[in-house]
């Protein structure tokens, strides 16, 4: 028994955010430094009521348009801005995807590792007999966190969704999984208030870090560089990690799909794993850091535009919030 990807689409809401909108709020910012380092021009930003919800809805109609529905019989979605503490979102999706009844359904918190995390979780699902069609799915709106002051964050992130359909094979087509978890570094990128241990406070007082950037308790924090340090010190290890579970050998890798961070750590992280660059995926120029949708956004893109063929072997490596990281390769 096997499993494989059968169809990846992304979802973006209609508000597009250029660096030349951002100039209005931050008159002093050196946006030419900020593209040619980090790699993003714009980024698509939700607007009114529209939630994590709207967006996989959007990302699932597109991804089961001549898809028979009938045949998914679990939904797993991965967020961090659900609509509610409570219900869960993925029973809610099930209900306004027209999914059937007699599915399972569920919602678990991760970010930027959060498609390997999916992945993992769907093909255990179906190697035990559990399910055999699995919509996963993916959305942020990390947008709804970020303090209006924050220039970096609101300069890096933006919202999107994505919805894969992971179906039983006879091949095994999704490989061995490298998972990893550090804990200690939870405060590196956190929203503290809000939730069950500190509630929102509507007073929260602004708070200044790193160079001119405001937040508040009540808001996203991220602290860049050690998330730096982190990802540079883990992420080639898992790297060899995941080929040698794998039982391959880097070079006989046809694409590498990293979490799409921002361009300087990508193109810092390619160089450290020796990975040539006409086999590294680099492209958040329009669309910015989308939290768990980066990868799958990718894969999508590489798919539509014929960039992978069949039998190609594609590393996965996501990486962030957690902390948590891990990697897998996949067979298209």
């Amino acid at each position: 028994m096997g499993t494989k990807i059968k169809k990846v689409e992304y979802f973006l809401p209609n508000n597009r955010l250029t660096n030349e909108d951002l100039k209005q709020d931050f008159p002093d910012a050196d946006f030419e430094s900020f593209e040619e380092k980090v790699g993003i021009k714009s980024r698509y930003i939700v607007s009114g009521n529209q939630t994590a919800v709207d967006l996989a809805v959007g990302a699932g109609e597109k991804v089961l348009n001549g898809y028979e529905r009938s045949k998914i019989d679990f939904v797993i979605l991965c967020t961090q801005s659900p609509d509610y503490f409570l219900p869960t979102s993925a029973c809610i999706l099930q209900d306004r995807l027209g999914l059937s009844k007699n599915i399972g359904a569920y919602d678990f918190n991760l970010g930027c590792s959060g498609y390997i995390y999916g992945l993992a979780m769907a093909k255990g699902l179906i190697s035990s007999n559990i399910a055999t069609n699995i919509l996963l799915l993916t959305a942020e709106t990390y947008s709804k966190y970020i303090h209006r002051k924050d220039r970096t964050n609101r300069l890096i992130f933006g919202d999107a969704a994505t919805a894969t359909i992971i179906e039983k094979d006879n091949t095994q087509n999704i490989g061995e999984f490298v998972l990893k978890t550090d804990g200690g570094g939870a405060n590196c990128l956190i929203v503290k208030n809000g939730a069950a241990k500190n509630f929102y406070n509507f007073n929260a007082p602004e708070i200044e870090y790193g160079t001119g950037n405001i937040t508040t308790e009540n808001n996203l924090f991220m602290n860049g560089p050690e998330i730096f340090n982190f990802t540079i010190e883990n992420i080639p290890l898992t790297v060899s990690e995941a080929i040698d579970k794998n039982e391959t050998e880097l070079e006989k890798i046809d694409f590498f799909i990293f979490h799409q961070a921002n361009k300087f750590m990508l193109d810092f992280l390619r160089k450290k794993c020796k990975i040539s660059k006409d086999k590294f995926y680099v492209d958040l120029s329009e669309t910015g850091n989308t939290v768990s949708s980066t990868i799958p956004i990718a894969l999508s893109k590489l798919l539509h535009e014929n960039k992978l063929k069949e039998g190609d072997k594609v590393m996965l490596v996501g990486f962030g919030v957690g902390l948590s990281w891990g990697a897998t390769i996949i067979t298209i």
